[in-house]
């Protein structure tokens, strides 16, 4: 019997000194939530999607077929070296340090972020990669404005540059507890941050680029509406992470962005299409696709803050204007921003982050606004936001654009280009015949 007790006597000891030993392993698992962790785990990679394929086959249905594969490359490479450089620098740039303009390199390399970092109820290693997948994209939408005529190695250097001097000091003002931050401006998941840049971004590298080789009469329609339409499948299911994630926790704020971004969604897209109906007779499957993107874009900045009301009105607002910036920029001033990147994202983002200073409003069925502040203040707020980060962001990108035409120039040989980017730059073909 005393050995029968001796030995329960060491067993509990010995129990005993095992909980205390995985204690804090416990502790540090319980103390981020396990659905918040698991639905931005999910936002994580639909947003991933959103690029790839989504964006890629999008804007390859949209070129002529002997181009699709360097669209394609387009793609892969930058979600690949934007990967690397958000790990290396970008993270650091925009989510530390206190400065009200930049961050600094205190997380160079991810230093810090580990098993136990944490950032609110989710690991930090998690927003790190949620926020990656958003710093792969924005300049992936550029990509739309310099097709069919850049170089490779221009583009490479562009979007590195670029999301280092523009998208992560931007992204720094705005999420980052930067000067916008402090103003209280409202962005929930990236009008300013991702659509007013990436779309500003276009518009100068357009000018800057040049037109295509016999813009617009020698431009051939897009080869490939059947992919676009998949693609655009991809990026509408896709916005769900986008715009849900960004709320980086499983609740009421996440499910009715979600429910926003798909009324706005479906609401721009019926606007195009029956603008496009009454205009020419018949509704195109690219211009419907197309809709449904302005529509996403319009909402992203302000789906977290509003109600159903809010959804319908931006689904609406983003579709028109929209289509008119298509028209303007395209047939009016001659611009070729080949696949409408200012006219639908620029645009779209730069109306969402405007009017959500109204829409808001617990009489639109939003959330409201803080105390003390008026609709009038916080859109004075947003205005400024906007006027900061659009001016920034061209000054910025004219400027990476002359460096980078120093070095190694920016367009592809008029040959090459009549050839197609696909052989001249890749030595492949898309579509083989015969």
């Amino acid at each position: 019997m005393q050995v029968l007790l001796s030995a329960l006597r060491h067993f509990s000891t010995g129990f005993i000194f095992l909980v205390a030993l995985t204690a804090p392993v416990i502790a540090s698992e319980t103390s981020t939530d396990s659905g918040d962790t698991a639905w931005v785990l999910s936002a994580t990679a639909l947003v991933l999607l959103m690029t790839l394929p989504g964006l890629a086959l999008f804007y390859a249905g949209l070129v002529q077929s002997k181009n699709i594969v360097s669209v394609l490359m387009h793609h892969f490479a930058i979600a690949a070296s934007m990967s690397i450089l958000w790990v290396f620098a970008g993270y650091s740039l925009a989510f530390s340090g206190s400065g009200e303009w930049f961050g600094d390199m205190a997380k160079a390399f991810m230093i810090g972020v580990n098993f136990d970092s944490k950032s609110g109820s989710i690991p930090e290693s998690l927003f790190a990669a949620f926020q990656m997948t958003f710093a792969i994209i924005t300049p992936a939408l550029i990509i739309g404005a310099y097709v069919e005529r850049m170089k490779f190695a221009a583009l490479l250097m562009f979007s590195a540059l670029w999301l280092l001097i523009v998208y992560a000091p931007v992204t720094h003002w705005v999420w980052g507890g930067g000067i916008m931050a402090h103003w209280g401006v409202l962005d929930f998941a990236g009008g300013i941050v991702v659509h007013a840049t990436a779309g500003t971004a276009a518009l100068v590298c357009a000018l800057v680029v040049g037109k295509r080789h016999g813009f617009p009469a020698s431009v051939q329609p897009p080869h490939s509406p059947v992919l676009t339409m998949v693609g655009a499948c991809m990026l509408w299911v896709g916005w769900f992470g986008f715009n849900g994630g960004s709320a980086l926790g499983a609740g009421s704020s996440a499910s009715m962005a979600l429910l926003v971004t798909h009324i706005a969604a479906a609401t721009a897209s019926l606007v195009w299409m029956f603008i496009e109906w009454f205009r020419f007779g018949r509704p195109s499957l690219v211009g419907v696709v197309t809709g449904m993107v302005a529509g996403l874009a319009t909402v992203t900045p302000a789906s977290g803050f509003i109600g159903v009301p809010g959804g319908l009105i931006l689904g609406i607002a983003g579709g028109v204007a929209c289509y008119l910036a298509v028209d303007l920029v395209r047939n009016r001033l001659s611009i070729d921003d080949s696949l409408d990147v200012f006219a639908v994202h620029g645009v779209g983002g730069i109306i969402g982050s405007l009017l959500v200073a109204w829409l808001t409003l617990p009489a639109l069925g939003g959330v409201g606004l803080a105390v003390g502040v008026t609709a009038s203040s916080q859109f004075l707020v947003q205005l400024w936001s906007v006027g900061i980060t659009v001016l920034w962001t061209g000054i910025a990108s004219y400027a990476i654009l002359k460096l980078i035409d120093l070095i190694t120039g920016l367009r592809v040989d008029q040959q090459d280009e009549i050839e197609g980017l696909d052989l001249s730059q890749h030595g492949e073909r898309g579509y083989h015949t015969g």
